[in-house]
């Protein structure tokens, strides 16, 4: 069983991939106030249309995406599209994408220094998590808080299920995979699968199959 995970960066949006968006994605892209943001949602949908495909021998603008959210039927929910299991994430400067034929979740998160850890922990981690943490100096914690974080993150994005209002420990079946990206990002993949998948990262360019 197979991973592909893409990534790239906010600088490669560019105003003209908003013409493959449909009517849905374009409101929510006019509806994003800060620049980034802008760039961040506009380059993931670009990266889904363009990876779709290329695999289907479709046009980009033509791939049927479905977000619509099981609890309230907004469309802000995890992308769906037939034939393929899909997952999106972003933060700082990157976007990431995931396909497979299992369902799949990845999370990026943004390494911020002066993160609240000890706060946050309380909330999000179990108590083993919260005892291992505190074996960390100062300058790791943030990290290591991030990695349970995105685990548990990419974890209810495969599932679908959404964060439980309490924490806990994560459902037996699924695959965790811990992603080198960068020294400011920390990144995990969550596949719902008896066996650990076959990761395969690329960078998205302009062409989308290298």
């Amino acid at each position: 069983m197979t991973v592909d995970v893409w990534w790239a960066r906010i600088d490669q949006a560019r105003d003209e991939f908003a013409t493959d968006l449909d009517a849905v994605e374009r409101e929510r892209l006019a509806a994003y106030i800060h620049a980034d943001d802008r760039k961040r949602f506009l380059l993931g949908c670009t990266m889904v249309r363009r990876l779709l495909a290329a695999r289907f021998s479709l046009p980009a603008a033509s791939i049927r995406l479905d977000r619509t959210c099981p609890r309230c039927g907004k469309p802000h929910g995890k992308v769906r599209a037939d034939g393929v299991e899909l997952s999106v994430t972003h933060a700082g400067d990157l976007v990431g994408v995931a396909i497979s034929d299992r369902p799949v979740g990845i999370d990026v998160e943004k390494v911020d220094p002066h993160l609240d850890v000890d706060g946050l922990a309380k909330v999000a981690l179990i108590p083993e998590e919260i005892h291992e943490l505190s074996r960390h100096d100062e300058n790791e914690k943030v990290r290591a808080f991030l990695r349970y974080w995105t685990r548990r993150e990419a974890a209810v994005k495969a599932t679908g299920e959404g964060l439980p209002a309490k924490p806990g420990k994560i459902t037996a079946g699924i695959q965790l995979e811990e992603l080198d990206v960068d020294p400011d990002h920390v990144a995990a993949l969550a596949v719902v699968s008896a066996e650990p998948p076959v990761v395969r990262t690329f960078r998205f360019g302009s062409d989308p199959r290298r």
